[in-house]
């Protein structure tokens, strides 16, 4: 049996054994993980989502993806070249069972993305600063 999952902006079909590499999940390496949004399984197509349904996992490890390079290059009179790299943080996972129904009972935590940004950095916002006085007016004829 097959089963249609998504988790971090993709879709996956897998069955039971299959090892898959995902967006980064909050879940340390030998943690059983639970993904609950199922868009499919078998011949049973959801709208959108398939209702008690869920493919439970096994995390094998946190891994970083292969390098990609951003290479930007302004051409003519400007002579300026920026290079960056990228590795994206992955998650390597093996699906181990893939349940039609009774997902919320089965007592296995659900697949969370990692967070993007700390919360100490979303707390440190810039503050408005305050409107200007203005100056009376007979103070500005004199």
């Amino acid at each position: 049996m097959f089963a249609v999952l998504k988790t971090g902006g993709k879709q996956y079909k897998v069955a039971s054994g299959d090892v898959l590499r995902v967006e980064k999940l909050a879940a340390d390496a030998g943690e059983k993980i639970q993904f609950n949004e199922i868009l499919m399984i078998g011949a049973t197509v959801g709208a959108p989502l398939v209702a008690g349904a869920a493919v439970q996992a096994e995390v094998i490890d946190q891994i970083k993806g292969e390098k990609t390079i951003s290479f930007v290059k302004r051409r003519r009179k400007h002579g300026s070249q920026r290079t960056r790299g990228h590795r994206q943080q992955l998650t390597l996972v093996r699906i181990t069972d893939i349940l039609e129904k009774g997902a919320d009972k089965s007592g296995v935590k659900a697949a969370v993305g990692a967070a993007s940004a700390p919360a100490a950095v979303v707390e440190a916002a810039p503050k408005k600063k305050p409107a200007a006085k203005k100056k009376p007016a007979a103070a500005a004829k004199e």
